[in-house]
């Protein structure tokens, strides 16, 4: 078996799990979910959520991989061997590959939309829902893309953890938050500033219901990578020394930070034109928002070609740093457990989840038309990952982390062995215990509902 990396640096670790964390929904989907219940105030809510939900999951999950140096897997296996909560090491793994065979799709799209905004086509098209269409239906346009986007995370992979994971996050990160404080303030220039910061920043706390709550905890719980193995493999090439607390609160304000900023340049832009609204999901940033850019830079084509190619690059690194986690995820239980190379390994998985995510492609093309369960291949694969796997592998950390490992274990790993304080260890447990995997189950329900 090959030689287990690690992370090198506090630097390397805290930009590996915020890549993880960061990815498309920070972009398409939390500003419009701000915009629509309520603003600021569903931005304190989704704090408290990130606080008090998301974070205690992610240092979960940060003390399982670190102290059992392992693969999600083996992970559960070392701690509870022979028991049920296995499954959680293999509901962790399976999801991270299911999740990366239809990922790979959007973000196919994104290369495309990328490559299209390079070369000035976007700036053209009159029509983009008609252009969205005929690439999504295209037999070969989508399928290239997404084995090119497989490509880029495949290259990284392979590289291994210091040279791949470890070096590419700290390029891709910065940059990616360099784009985003850029593209704020080239939005902050636009007519439409005052009008859009309104929309998303003004608290309207008469829009607040159980509903809105349960999508703040939503918000908060999946865009962070959690209950999918992803952060529990990188946590296993922690070293002793990092601060599993305060790296975790790092990867939440980072998470935060890059979705909050998304919407600063969004609805000023957004706003900037009259007749446009901002939907949600693919919508926004495959048909809404090109053409906000064509029409809001008409007079001046220089900043608005500049706009978009960086616009499109960082959708293109976002995804590109989720996708890396959750390929690693898998790539590491084949080399640990299936005693493969690195190499072989991960072209094993880059070529099976691509197998899957070829039915993903068409499933917004030939096969558009072939359903299981009323549902075409991408959305099946989308809900049963993400209402009900992940949910479900959120309650079991916590409760595997609060009720089943040695308390001493526990504290053990968030205080280094007790060379670090961490006052709220009890409020960690507590959370974990009883408030977490309440809340969880509760957007689990409401997901499904």
């Amino acid at each position: 078996m090959e030689q287990r990396g690690n992370f090198t640096s506090k630097l390397g670790v805290v930009m590996a799990a915020a890549g993880s964390a960061v990815g498309l929904g920070n972009v398409w989907r939390f500003p419009t979910e701000v915009g629509n219940n309520g603003g600021a105030a569903f931005i304190l809510i989704y704090l408290g959520c990130v606080l008090f939900v998301g974070i205690p999951v992610m240092l979960s999950e940060f003390v399982i991989g670190r102290h059992t140096h392992a693969n999600t897997i083996s992970a559960y296996n070392q701690l509870a061997p022979g028991t049920w909560w296995r499954i959680q090491g293999i509901n962790g793994v399976f999801v991270a590959f299911i999740i990366l065979s239809y990922y790979v799709v959007i973000s196919g799209w994104t290369f495309y939309y990328l490559f299209e905004a390079l070369i000035g086509g976007l700036s053209v098209s009159a029509d983009y829902t008609a252009y969205f269409n005929d690439f999504v239906s295209s037999p070969w346009k989508p399928l290239l893309c997404a084995i090119a986007f497989m490509a880029m995370t495949h290259l990284v992979i392979v590289r291994g953890v210091q040279e791949g994971i470890e070096r590419s996050s700290k390029v891709m990160m910065p940059l990616l938050l360099l784009i985003i404080g850029v593209l704020v303030v080239c939005s902050f220039s636009m007519p439409g500033t005052s009008e859009g910061l309104k929309f998303l920043l003004e608290p309207d706390f008469s829009k607040v219901t159980p509903s809105v709550v349960l999508s703040a905890m939503g918000q908060a719980f999946f865009p962070l990578s959690l209950a999918m193995g992803c952060l529990c493999t990188y946590a296993s090439y922690f070293g002793s020394e990092t601060n599993l607390v305060k790296t975790a609160c790092s990867v939440g304000a980072i998470d935060t930070t890059v979705a909050v900023m998304s919407g600063f340049f969004i609805f000023p832009a957004v706003f900037s034109v009259s007749g446009v609204e901002a939907n949600a999901g693919p919508g926004l940033v495959f048909i809404t928002l090109p053409n906000v850019f064509n029409m809001a830079f008409h007079s001046v084509p220089v900043v608005g070609y500049v706009f978009t190619v960086l616009f499109y690059l960082l959708l293109l690194l976002a995804a590109l740093t989720s996708s890396i986690s959750l390929h690693e995820s898998v790539t590491v239980y084949a080399v640990e457990s299936l005693r493969m190379t690195r190499s072989r390994a991960s072209i094993w998985v880059s070529v099976l989840c691509m197998s899957l995510g070829v039915l993903c492609v068409y499933s917004f093309g030939p096969l558009s038309d072939f359903k299981l369960l009323g549902l075409t291949v991408f959305d099946l694969f989308d809900f049963v990952s993400s209402k009900i796997l992940l949910p479900l592998g959120g309650i079991v950390i916590c409760l595997f982390t609060g009720w089943y490992l040695d308390k001493r274990l526990v504290l053990a790993e968030v205080t280094n062995e007790g060379r670090l304080r961490f006052k709220l260890f009890r409020v960690y447990m507590f959370l974990v215990k009883y408030v977490v995997p309440v809340a969880i189950a509760a957007i689990f329900v409401n997901e499904l509902i």
